[in-house]
């Protein structure tokens, strides 16, 4: 999800798509959060770790 938002925000600010550059933020926002809760230990979506 990490690797999708960043090839989101690249593609996005090349070619001024401003609404790709927003959706790659978000996914690397939620790809990151997913990331640190499954790295502490909890949890995420049934899955004990997530990646």
């Amino acid at each position: 999800m990490i690797i999708l938002g960043l090839i989101l925000l690249i593609v996005g600010f090349l070619i001024g798509f401003h609404i790709l550059w927003t959706i790659g933020i978000i996914l690397v926002v939620i790809g990151l959060i997913l990331w640190l809760l499954g790295a502490a230990g909890h949890a995420v979506g049934g899955r004990r770790h997530y990646w």
